[in-house]
């Protein structure tokens, strides 16, 4: 390959890395860009902040909802149909928010974003997946996730931007001039399935889900996001009690930020000196100790000061952030053919993991530090878990793990006790 064709080549493979580094950042971006704006929408409406937030909460549920609609959808009609389809859903949503003259329609218009939303989120795994070698995939993967952290921090500072300049209807304005921009890469960047090939063998969510591996890396995935959640909700509460006020508490989740970009290029750099498996190994390590420290300052020997824990939770966050990339990876390559439906089925999972963990802690937000102590070392028991499924083949092997009692050898015991 001569030095014009390799410079093209780089250039295409970096338009393609931006491309779904977008895909991967849609949902986040639609969650928090108009965070600023709730007031500015309660007054726009004259109505409360509660009714506002609500659109928080239709989002979510058709986030969650959304993770299992566009594995079948991609089945009937190929990825770049299902996912133009999803990014006209999400443009046209958006623009009835803009056009929206009461908070119900804007709350019913948010559950529809959130739907089409999904298809990025889900269909960018599977491009990645089925477009690569698992070699290269984990490297795709490990640059995007990172730049995904990035998107809760400056979703917010945008949309307060625009928000002050033109007003909250233009943070959903941009949102659908970004889908228009969407759409076209998608028609670019997307090659159609062809309508002679062989049709993709189709998959039920029960079959993926007798996959140990998958289920096992699946389980991490979660597991590992419901320790991240548990800290996140119950984290301003704690900086309250401990007298800070609402700047000092936007700012206390810049490190956990930066440190979660950090390790998602450790990671890169763990997978390639001692290879993928030895990686996680090492990094679970250092999960584990960064739980078993939290739980130490926050149940055990409790600290009158924020710092023990914010930093420690920030190392967590650099050991989720390289962890996330491989399990992703690991579980995707067991249905590299069935990419999409196995992307939504591992989304729809996470996201149940993250916020139901993140419901519980919520109910128990006065106890403050012990509540995040008690979430994250729950959410690594279950961590532990999902490792020895993932090493497993199949489910018959979990079996074999767990000896039945056999009543001839407690007899054949008890016969040699009662003789000696």
């Amino acid at each position: 390959m001569n030095k014009a064709s390799s410079n093209t080549a780089n250039l295409q493979y970096f338009i393609l890395l931006g491309y779904l580094a977008l895909l991967s950042m849609l949902g986040f971006i639609a969650t928090d860009m108009y965070l600023p704006a709730f007031q500015n929408i309660a007054d726009s409406f004259d109505t409360s902040l509660n009714n506002v937030a609500f659109s928080l909460t239709t989002f979510l549920a058709g986030l969650a909802i959304g993770q299992l609609l566009y594995g079948p959808i991609v089945e009937k009609i190929g990825k770049q149909k299902a996912l133009i389809l999803g990014l006209v859903i999400f443009a046209a949503a958006s623009g009835l928010i803009v056009a929206s003259d009461s908070i119900v329609m804007l709350n019913i218009a948010r559950f529809f974003q959130a739907l089409g939303a999904c298809s990025a989120g889900v269909i960018w795994q599977a491009i990645v997946v089925e477009k690569y070698d698992a070699e290269k995939a984990q490297k795709v993967f490990s640059n995007i996730m990172p730049l995904v952290a990035l998107s809760p921090a400056v979703a917010p500072l945008i949309g307060a931007s625009i928000v002050n300049a033109f007003g909250w209807r233009a943070v959903f304005i941009t949102l659908v001039i970004l889908a228009a921009i969407l759409i076209v890469m998608t028609k670019w960047l997307v090659a159609p399935e062809n309508n002679k090939a062989e049709p993709q063998e189709s998959i039920s969510y029960k079959s993926i889900l007798k996959n140990t591996r998958f289920l096992g890396n699946v389980v991490i995935f979660g597991a590992c996001s419901a320790a991240f959640f548990s800290y996140l909700t119950v984290w301003p509460s704690v900086m309250i009690k401990y007298g800070y006020e609402a700047q000092a508490i936007g700012l206390s989740f810049i490190p956990q930020t930066i440190m979660f970009i950090v390790g998602g290029y450790m990671s890169k750099l763990l997978v390639k000196k001692f290879g993928t498996t030895l990686a996680l190994k090492y990094l679970l390590v250092l999960f584990f100790l960064c739980v078993a420290t939290i739980a130490l300052v926050t149940l055990v020997i409790p600290v009158d000061s924020i710092y023990p824990l914010l930093i420690t939770f920030s190392f967590l966050a650099a050991g989720n952030g390289a962890i996330y990339p491989l399990v992703v990876n690991n579980a995707l390559q067991q249905f590299s053919k069935n990419a999409t439906k196995a992307a939504g089925l591992q989304n729809f999972i996470q996201i149940g993991m993250a916020f139901g963990a993140s419901s519980i802690v919520a109910i128990y937000v006065q106890y403050a530090e012990m509540t995040i102590g008690l979430g994250i070392v729950l959410s690594a028991v279950v961590v532990y878990l999902g490792y020895l499924l993932s090493k497993h083949d199949s489910w018959d092997s979990v079996k074999g793990n767990f000896v039945e009692p056999d009543p001839a050898r407690i007899a054949l015991h008890a016969d040699k006790n009662s003789v000696d």
